[in-house]
């Protein structure tokens, strides 16, 4: 209910009463279960929260880490997931528009950005080194990179499918240059 109001008439012209009086609950019933406005629309985003630190941890033996980091990747991609920019769904667009146009959206992202970040550093290496961590938020920050170029070329009007061909050879591309640098600390 939140996310068409935003939707319809802009995340900042909606204020948290209106929303508490659409679900029909109080605002502090609403920030039981919200921290923050932002957290409103952003919480789709929990669902795949640690996404990556469970795709290294569940690979396959002798797959490396980012060989299972760029599987999953393409078969999020093939799959036309929304969390890759790859879906023309007109509801997809305009709530992943609402969220590159705001800036209090956009910000309160690297905070999920950042947890995801944590939970590979963690699926990397246990220990907690700075080579983990530093592949961590590479992989993430391409990740997120690849997803918004995506969605700017759908948002653009461009055909899915070449835009779907586009972004699975950016990819490619992006995680061979992952890997060349990871490659050298075994990742």
């Amino acid at each position: 209910m939140a996310i068409a109001l935003f939707l319809e008439r802009g995340f900042d012209r909606v204020s948290v009463a209106e929303i508490a009086a659409a679900a029909e609950v109080s605002k502090p019933t609403l920030f039981r279960y919200f921290g923050s406005k932002e957290e409103l629309v952003l919480h789709r985003f929990a669902d795949h929260l640690g996404e990556a630190g469970r795709v290294v941890r569940d690979r396959e033996a002798g797959l490396t880490p980012l060989d299972a980091l760029e599987r999953h990747h393409l078969q999020r991609l093939a799959a036309r997931d929304p969390n890759t920019g790859l879906s023309d769904h007109p509801e997809v667009l305009a709530f992943l528009r609402l969220i590159y146009e705001t800036p209090s959206l956009s910000a309160n992202l690297l905070d999920y950005m950042d947890a995801d970040t944590r939970a590979l550093a963690e699926a990397l290496d246990p220990d907690g080194g700075v080579a983990a961590r530093l592949v961590a938020a590479q992989f993430t920050a391409v990740r997120q990179v690849l997803a918004r170029s995506t969605w700017d070329r759908l948002a653009a009007g461009q055909d899915i499918g070449d835009v779907a061909r586009i972004a699975a050879a950016e990819s490619t591309e992006a995680f061979a240059l992952l890997r060349d640098g990871a490659a050298t600390r075994g990742f």
